[in-house]
């Protein structure tokens, strides 16, 4: 008898077992998301059909596929997988029940769209934002009175599953796994991004080692810009002139009212956090790899500066809680005296 599995067996027998054995293809009909209604979308994948179709149009030379054999995913339909993932935050499988597809094509979709989003940083994240200087200092002004303030710098802890390699750098000061993302903001816009430290490394540290500590040390920008610390309980950072933090213990007068305006500055960044956490509930425990977490921290960075640009609504924002007390690091006496100079002139 033939083999039943070759390509054209000519034993009737042959024949008979390799149709009892083949398993029919099914295909499950795909959805097309922009036929829903508005407030469908924005449930379930956070955007609007127009924002959707924008970043369809921008995403698609890097998630098309080169062909279309086995009936191969669109760049919409790869787009909206991902979107789903990130705004439910939900398994893997759920997602693919919903979007009525595999587990693994849910998981393949949404690391080529994160790679694809990670691209955009250079042109969606810029420092100090996509505003001029002045506007944004007078914005920051006109809150509390601080003056040339060019944007807030704050860390968060992002919750990720415990990982099979050094599992112990990882468990941040609340002993549960995470990755420690630092973000500075200018009016609910994310202008600078560091999503790659483990959960137990300090604040003070990646704000040290990040190319925006290094371009304020090293240039004239260091004279001219002020970069708040916030919030105000963790004193996690030391006073620099470019890195202005509240006073310890500040005595009445003008102390602590700069306190008090510092304190008022500080709701951007924690409100941005609190916005980006609500729109994107996958930042509540990410179930990956911490490189694979990195990526998708920053994809929903640039997808939530995209959302802020173009007037797209937020959910409910979810301010967290002060977190524990850090080590108190040394300050700088130039910085010192910068917060001085500015109390007394100013408050």
């Amino acid at each position: 008898m033939d083999c039943p599995f070759i390509r054209n067996p000519i034993d009737v027998e042959a024949v008979i077992i390799r149709n009892a054995l083949r398993r029919e293809r099914i295909f499950h009909p795909r959805l097309d998301i922009l036929s829903f209604p508005e407030e469908y979308l924005f449930e379930r994948y956070r955007f609007s059909s127009a924002t959707i179709i924008y970043l369809n149009h921008i995403l698609r030379p890097y998630i098309t596929n080169l062909t279309h054999r086995g009936r191969a995913l669109t760049s919409e339909q790869k787009l909206s997988i991902a979107l789903r993932c990130f705004a439910n935050g939900s398994f893997l499988y759920n997602i693919g029940d919903a979007e009525h597809i595999g587990k693994a094509t849910v998981c393949r979709a949404v690391r080529k769209v994160s790679l694809a989003l990670k691209r955009l940083l250079p042109v969606m994240v810029v420092f100090p934002g996509h505003k001029p200087v002045r506007n944004i200092k007078e914005d920051f002004h006109r809150i509390a009175g601080l003056p040339n303030v060019m944007g807030c710098v704050d860390g968060t802890q992002i919750p990720i599953t415990a990982p099979a390699e050094n599992e112990a750098d990882y468990v941040n000061r609340k002993s549960f796994h995470s990755v420690n993302v630092q973000i500075c903001d200018a009016a609910y816009i994310v202008t600078n991004v560091e999503a790659k430290w483990p959960g137990s490394v300090h604040d003070s540290r990646i704000y040290r080692e990040c190319r925006l500590s290094n371009r304020f040390a090293r240039g004239k920008e260091a004279k001219a810009l002020r970069v708040c610390w916030l919030p105000e309980g963790e004193r996690g950072y030391p006073c620099q002139p470019s890195l202005l933090t509240p006073y310890p213990d500040p005595e009445l007068g003008p102390q602590q009212r700069f306190n008090v305006a510092h304190c008022r500055t500080r709701a951007w960044v924690e409100m941005t956090l609190g916005i980006l956490k609500s729109r994107f509930q996958c930042l509540q425990k990410l179930r990956v790899t911490p490189e694979r977490a990195c990526d998708i921290i920053v994809a929903c960075v640039v997808l939530h500066n995209i959302a802020i640009i173009r007037g797209e609504q937020h959910p409910a924002i979810q301010i967290n809680d002060p977190a524990d007390d850090h080590p108190i690091p040394a300050d700088v006496q130039d910085g010192r005296a910068a917060r001085d100079l500015i109390a007394r002139n100013y408050f």
